[in-house]
């Protein structure tokens, strides 16, 4: 369940395909996952007059269904919190100015539930809305956020939180312990229509109990290990929502509801923009874990949607920062005026995450890869190495399955299909497959042709080797480049033969989504493999239910075997660093990002965002350098402090 740290991500996933990291603390926020590098949106024709977010902060009309009914509060609660953990923001940062970057189209919809809200653009949605607790990004322990303090009861089911009564909505209105009472009638409701969220609040999610106005607990349906990445629960405003009925999905299309992160939409403009407000008198911003962050008073999403024409801006210094993981930016490219007279600055930042699994996703339901045996062929006429060695320089690694980086949860002995004709030629043969006259495999009249379908511009030289190598082994690409709308649309209508993309991840491998028969054969899911294995059901079951972690570790590197063996994806590659052209006014700490840091220009993000700042006085030395031909040093930077052991 994921999430965002996906906006900024764009600034990467024009190198990393699409894929990218979300928000790791959208695990605990329960967001399903989502597809990275479709910055969603829909082309939606261009308005002329700009629209105000409206506030409906004036109490719903309809009547609150959550009863006001307390609970006693049991006693020897044993309190927790973090105030000693270390401090990761600049003392240096200074607030002001604005942050200029990009989307490639319009969202769908400002709503965070229901058809369309699982795109990309999601990610600063729910990155403005917290937890009740964080993840330090370099730790990994447990920190405040909207709870001061919280407690574990024995029954390993159930979390207590204390509230810090300071939490306000953006529209002032305090956040209460009722607000996560309603969370639950919200998700579960079939008016959102998001079967994902109505499933998980009740499967996994048996009550939220109120003992006053800001103390609670959080209750599991069943005991488990970690029990904090389940149950850190995000409020839902009630007075904004009231009760639902069957127009919340319509109604609430363009709605900005409030929420309780540093910045909100102020305004937008369909087809060209949306801008965020820094809210200045924000409650959080001398906390502990926020102080020093979220420091621009403005982030500025424009909607461009070709990627050359991006440059170009960029390269004017229209937008701020740039994404330079693919090897034509940080070799080529960047072989131009504002780098080599230093007003632009580069660097090169590895992190230590979970990796996003990019790769091909074969549809199942499609007739062509319903045999195991031709899925398995399509898996060995795949020539990643070639694409990873002649395309991207050798600079990216390759994925050897959908689930690295976890840990002792991740199956090491896993190894990827390579690119072998003669394995294509016996398991064709084998299928009753025979070579045609223009190369081709086919049977009873069908060729091994399929349509790959992909939603990037800059990705078409990888697919083009990857078509050219698949024809050597019998196999007709099809390539089909749809903007990222229409994508993002094809996949979750499982319409597509072949899916280019890539996942957000969790701070553990989650299953169920993309994997589970639950969600296959169905539109708007993530299981666009549509894989019905019911083996794997049952593994994916114990996983989610096992209250042992090393049941559940084990679990997890058998499931990984069972994806594996199904050969329903071919990962490709795997970046585990960030890229990135930066104007010289664009300032970052000494060091530079988190562990977590898979952006390091993340205006929004709690755990790890917001760690940049704008410098004024910089922004003008650097103008007044351009208008009379002066320069500075050229300066890049290549940071390894958090490189992965695994490629030291």
């Amino acid at each position: 369940m994921k999430g965002a740290r996906w906006y900024i991500k764009i600034l990467r996933i024009t190198s990393t395909g699409f894929g990218g990291k979300m928000n790791r603390k959208m695990s605990l926020r329960l967001a399903a996952l989502f597809l990275v590098a479709l910055l969603i949106g829909c082309a939606d024709s261009d308005t002329e007059s700009t629209e105000k977010t409206h506030d409906r902060s004036t109490v719903s009309e309809a009547a609150p269904v959550i009863p006001r009914v307390t609970a006693e509060l049991p006693d020897n609660i044993q309190w927790l919190t973090n105030d000693s953990d270390p401090v990761y923001s600049s003392p240096d940062a200074v607030k002001g100015g604005t942050f200029h970057s990009f989307i490639l189209s319009f969202p769908r919809t400002f709503r965070l539930v229901g058809p369309d809200s699982n795109g990309t653009f999601a990610g600063p949605l729910r990155s403005n809305n917290l937890s009740l607790i964080g993840i330090h990004p370099n730790t990994g322990k447990i920190i405040p956020e909207l709870a001061t303090h919280w407690a574990f009861n024995h029954d390993k089911k159930t979390m207590y939180f204390k509230l810090n009564p300071k939490a306000r909505w953006s529209d002032g209105v305090p956040v209460t312990a009722w607000d996560y009472a309603y969370t639950l009638e919200f998700m579960r409701s079939p008016h959102i229509i998001a079967p994902f969220y109505n499933d998980y609040y009740t499967r996994e999610i048996e009550s939220v109990i109120v003992y006053d106005d800001y103390t609670i607990a959080v209750k599991s349906t069943k005991a488990m290990p970690e029990l904090y990445l389940r149950l850190a629960l995000s409020p839902t405003p009630e007075h904004f929502f009231g009760a639902l009925d069957e127009t919340f999905v319509e109604k609430y299309n363009w709605s900005v509801a409030p929420n309780t992160g540093p910045y909100m939409i102020s305004d937008f403009k369909k087809g060209k923009h949306v801008r965020f407000k820094r809210k200045k008198d924000w409650w959080a911003k001398d906390l502990r874990f926020f102080k020093n962050r979220f420091n621009v008073d403005t982030v500025m999403f424009k909607v461009v949607r070709d990627y050359n024409m991006l440059w170009e801006y960029f390269k004017k210094g229209d937008i701020d920062v740039f994404a330079m993981t693919m090897p034509k930016y940080w070799y080529d490219r960047s072989d131009t005026r504002v780098f080599n007279r230093g007003y632009v600055k580069k660097i090169w930042f590895f992190y230590d995450t979970p990796v996003n699994p990019m790769g091909l996703w074969l549809n199942q339901d499609k007739d062509i890869f319903k045999d195991k045996q031709v899925r398995m062929a399509f898996s060995h006429a795949m020539n990643v190495d070639k694409v990873i060695n002649k395309v991207l320089r050798g600079d990216y690694y390759r994925l050897y399955q959908a689930f690295m980086g976890y840990g002792e949860y991740t199956n090491p002995d896993i190894e990827p299909r390579r690119f072998s004709i003669e394995k294509v030629e016996e398991l064709m043969t084998g299928a009753g497959w025979t070579r045609g006259s223009d190369g081709i495999w086919q049977k009873q009249g069908n060729r091994f042709s399929v349509e790959v379908t992909y939603g990037f511009d800059e990705h078409t030289p990888r697919l083009v080797v990857l078509k050219e190598e698949a024809l050597k082994a019998g196999v007709e690409l099809r390539l089909q480049k749809l903007d990222s709308t229409a994508t993002f649309k094809k996949f979750l209508e499982k319409k597509h033969d072949v899916a280019w993309m890539g996942w957000s991840t969790n701070l553990r491998p989650s299953y169920w989504q993309g994997w589970h028969s639950d969600n296959a054969h169905k539109t708007q899911t993530n299981n666009i493999t549509n894989t019905d294995n019911p083996g794997l059901d049952r593994l994916i079951d114990q996983y989610r239910s096992s209250l042992d972690e090393n049941q559940r570790k084990s679990l997890s590197r058998t499931i990984q075997q069972k994806i594996h063996d199904q050969a329903a994806f071919v990962p490709t590659y795997m970046v585990p660093y960030v890229r990135e052209g930066y104007w010289r006014w664009m300032r970052l700490p000494k060091f530079h990002g988190t562990k977590f840091s898979d952006s390091l220009f993340d205006p929004f993000s709690s755990n790890s965002g917001g760690l940049f700042w704008f410098d004024q006085a910089e922004y003008e030395r650097t103008r007044e350098a351009l208008k009379k031909g002066e320069a500075f040093e050229p300066e890049t930077i290549v940071d390894k402090t958090y490189i992965p052991g695994a490629l030291h």
